[in-house]
């Protein structure tokens, strides 16, 4: 029987990061596993306060629960509070609705059990750390299928091992679980296998999943919004291929309609609560960017250079001059140059208690293409 170096590689990974779990869960130090703090938070509220309190706007229950469990930072942040005296979660839904599997199996846990079914207890912070598992071990398999279909085993094993073992994706899998990257980083190989599979054989369905796949992701965070220029460039690595693309396109141009219905459906559940709350489906939750004057730090600086904590990055952008020949070239390049852009230009350039940039970490599964090549 011939070796998978491949699936190997795989199981290493998920064993590392399923261990450095258990690692940082720290069972002996007598204190309980809490990561619905600070950001994570933000993206969390929505399942309590709509599915136990039946209150997302007063929140009348949430300074009993901060008492209990000190998960705000010492003060709401995450959440804005309008004249009309009623709060808007700052941070947007999309995470809720990924996590909502594990936050149902946890309730049932915890509303059989002796732990409190408030949302917080030791149930809910274990669903939430392990779902962020669940999510990666199928990010890395179906990752591993994305590659081998332009790479050897060999090579998507050493490309797979040296992506998770040298990034700081293990930071916000096995450690922040409830942050939003470790949830989106699924989306990425999802949209790319959906990507490929419509331009095999242009169908409704994949059509429809490319469109809610990038709805979703906008409602995880609103910049992952560019990953629509992946599916946008795919194929189009040449002028011949190029061609043959828009051809294709041309002549499935109602496809390109349930592409925006779907994506809509992807943004719905952020928009009716926005409609519910505020009175309006659209509301600023107050990003500021400068796109004219992006902080270069962020990638070079020693505070969080991402060049410099996570060098293999590094190897990232050099393998974007090898990938010439392969359908995924533009959509790489395009997507890779768009993104770091927006990424750099956050006001807040910091983002928060880590090394490296983080909010490079949830897009790592595409830089699995170029680092391969």
């Amino acid at each position: 029987m011939k070796v998978k170096y491949s699936i190997i590689a795989c199981i290493l990974i998920s064993l590392t990061f399923v261990s450095c779990r258990f690692v940082y869960t720290d069972y002996g130090n007598g204190k309980a596993l809490k990561i619905t703090t600070w950001d994570a938070l933000g993206y969390y509220m929505y399942l309590p306060a709509t599915l136990i309190y039946h209150d997302a706007s007063a929140l009348k229950w949430f300074p009993e629960i901060d008492s209990t469990y000190d998960v705000s930072g010492g003060k709401l942040y995450q959440a804005n509070k309008n004249e009309d005296g009623k709060y808007v979660f700052k941070y947007l839904g999309g995470i809720a609705v990924l996590q909502l599997p594990f936050f149902l199996v946890s309730h049932t846990i915890a509303q059989n059990s002796a732990y409190a079914a408030d949302g917080f207890s030791a149930p809910y912070q274990y669903g939430m750390a392990f779902g962020a598992l669940v999510y990666f071990i199928l990010t890395i398999f179906l990752l591993r299928h994305l590659l081998l279909k332009y790479f050897s085993d060999k090579i998507t094993a050493l490309s797979l091992l040296s992506l998770f073992g040298a990034s700081n994706v293990i930071q916000y899998v096995s450690i922040d679980s409830a942050m939003s990257h470790s949830y989106i980083l699924l989306l990425y190989p999802v949209l790319i296998y959906a990507t490929i599979k419509w331009h095999e054989k242009p169908t409704l369905f994949w059509a429809s999943t490319i469109g809610w796949i990038i709805g979703m992701a906008t409602i995880c965070r609103p910049t992952e919004a560019l990953m629509f220029l992946i599916p946008l460039f795919w194929n189009t690595q040449n002028k011949e291929q190029s061609k043959l693309k828009w051809t294709m396109v041309k002549e499935n141009l109602n496809h390109l309609i349930f592409v925006g219905i779907f994506g809509l459906i992807g943004i719905l559940p952020q928009l009716i609560y926005w409609q519910i709350i505020t009175g309006s489906p659209v509301y600023d939750v107050g990003s500021k960017w400068t796109f004219l004057n992006p902080f270069f730090r962020v990638l070079f600086g020693w505070e969080k250079g991402w060049f410099i904590y996570t060098p293999i990055a590094i190897a990232f952008i050099v393998g974007l001059f090898f990938i010439k020949k392969f359908p995924f070239k533009k959509s790489i390049i395009i997507f890779t140059i768009m993104n770091i852009w927006v990424v750099i230009s956050w006001f807040d350039w910091n983002y928060g208690a880590t090394y490296s940039c983080r909010a490079l970490s949830q897009s790592t599964p595409l830089f699995a293409f170029p680092l391969a090549a």
